[in-house]
């Protein structure tokens, strides 16, 4: 069976635009309708010039700008509207007037106050005025998803006969089931005689979550174009979303659909319309959110790690993510962390039990693990044999002059105590150190760097000291930056011979 092919329709500059917040000047609108040419949107729906002189002028550059796809102009079915949309469209290569009217009982008779032999008058008037300015002419019937489909069916053959090439069917309010929609696309294709002379276009809405299954079911009961926003941004709830169908066509390939999307480019635009409209992307949202690909369960977690497919339907380098994502948290098992572990260099031989003890408690302390992290763990581990640790550690301070500091060490096998007053937490706890090691040791430099952010960050602590004319490192990480100090401090003593 040969491919159909299902037409892109972006609406991102004119319906994405609409979002509180999110407008955009001209030259923005140029760059983000340049990524949507090359993404490969087929139609790039630029504004409704009548609604002000920056519309009306972004439609004009935008025109000048971009040269594959159909530029799209909005209007009313008003003569005024269409004039001037059609002034807009002049330097298109390809242009589009996409006009239209209500056609819902609620449209008719509580917006417009008329009749559906006006409704139907002024659709036909509309498209035939807009064909003596351009040959591509859309027709959409607003609130198309509560309309009647008698109603609906006979605009439909009317604006067909006047001219219209598309008819755009929008679900405005996001009201249909999956099921209604798909069965109103499913009536207009058995119950329109001339309906083999146009497309028919979906054109859902998300206030109630469904407007992705609602295009699907209108291109499985014979929709051809389907009307999109990068991210699903829109009025409301927002739109469609465009990656989402691609993604959903590329993944079923057995449904014989295909666009001229190149979806590798999916994430860069998802991006770009993101920063440039300030509105962030959930983490959560489907193919561009930054979780899309990303694995914190440790049963999902070994079984990408075993095989990619076990859990991700789609290769996330297939839309412009460089690989799926292990987040380590508290949930993560061995594997995950293993897995980790090797890709920063550093093998495991043996047990792993002890660095992942320790990697638990950590991460119990922090909400997720980044491979600094890590390699404190490793580092730490390593020093697990040495001849001096740190057991226990107690610091009292307030407004008193001075701060104690009591600590317990663990020396060649052998507990041992020692309280210390010194001015500060840090200093007290490095004089209690001094008197159970009793050697002459003099702290040249102690360095205290936060890894990334946040107050549950881990802290990179070095310290330098010095020992009868040599110079000792020591370095510790931990959430408690007191005692990632003591820790280093401790390290570097352990290291005099």
């Amino acid at each position: 069976m040969s491919k159909d092919k299902i037409f892109v329709f972006d609406t991102t500059l004119r319906d994405g635009e609409q979002v509180p917040g999110c407008q955009l000047n001209t030259i923005e609108k140029i760059e983000v309708a340049k990524a949507l040419e090359e993404l490969g949107v087929d139609v790039i729906e630029a504004g409704f010039p009548i609604s002000s002189p920056g519309d009306f002028n972004s439609v004009v550059e935008i025109s000048k700008a971009v040269t594959s796809p159909i530029i799209c102009a909005l209007t009313r079915a008003v003569k005024k509207d269409i004039e001037v949309a059609a002034e807009a469209l002049k330097y298109a290569k390809r242009g589009r007037i996409h006009t239209g009217i209500g056609t819902s009982f609620y449209h008719i008779h509580h917006k417009l106050k008329t009749t559906e032999d006006d409704i139907i008058r002024r659709a036909v008037e509309a498209v035939i005025y807009a064909r003596t300015f351009v040959e591509d002419v859309e027709f959409y019937a607003e609130d198309a998803g509560r309309s009647d489909n008698e109603f609906l069916a006979k605009v439909t053959e009317a604006v067909i006969k006047a001219g219209a090439s598309v008819i755009n069917i929008p679900d405005t309010t996001g009201y249909c089931l999956p099921g209604m929609f798909g069965e109103k696309i499913k009536f207009l294709m058995n119950n329109v005689p001339n309906i083999d002379k146009a497309i028919l276009a979906t054109h859902c809405h998300n206030d109630l979550g469904m407007a992705t299954a609602n295009t699907i079911s209108g291109i499985l009961n014979g929709a051809r174009q389907v009307e999109v926003t990068l991210n699903g941004i829109g009025e409301r709830a927002g739109n469609t979303s465009l990656e989402e169908v691609v993604m959903i066509l590329e993944s079923h390939k057995d449904l014989n659909l295909t666009t001229s999307i190149k979806p590798k480019k999916l994430m860069k635009t998802s991006r770009l319309v993101s920063t440039l409209m300030n509105m962030p992307i959930q983490p959560n949202k489907a193919i561009v959110g930054k979780n899309a690909f990303a694995h914190s369960s440790g049963i999902h977690q070994d079984g990408v790690i075993k095989n990619r497919e076990n859990y991700e339907i789609i290769d996330p380098k297939d839309v412009g993510v460089k690989e799926s994502e292990i987040i380590l948290t508290a949930r993560s098992g061995r594997a995950a962390l293993k897995h980790r572990l090797d890709l920063i260099g550093y093998t495991v031989n043996g047990d792993l039990d002890d660095i992942y003890t320790r990697f638990l408690e950590l991460a119990d302390k922090k909400k997720q693990i980044n491979d600094n992290d890590l390699e404190f763990l490793v580092y730490k581990g390593k020093g697990n044999g040495r001849s001096l640790k740190l057991d226990y550690l107690h610091v009292s301070t307030g407004t008193a002059p001075e701060t104690m500091a009591t600590v317990r060490l663990e020396l060649n096998g052998e507990i041992k105590s020692a309280t210390a007053s010194g001015n500060g937490p840090v200093d007290a706890s490095f004089n209690a150190v001094k008197s159970v090691v009793k050697k002459n040791i003099h702290l040249e430099e102690f360095l205290i760097q936060a890894i990334t952010r946040g107050s549950n960050d881990v802290g990179k602590v070095h310290v330098q000291v010095k020992n009868a004319g040599n110079v000792y490192h020591g370095f510790s990480g931990s959430t408690n930056i007191l005692t990632s100090s003591v820790e280093a401090y401790i390290d570097a003593i352990a290291k005099i011979k």
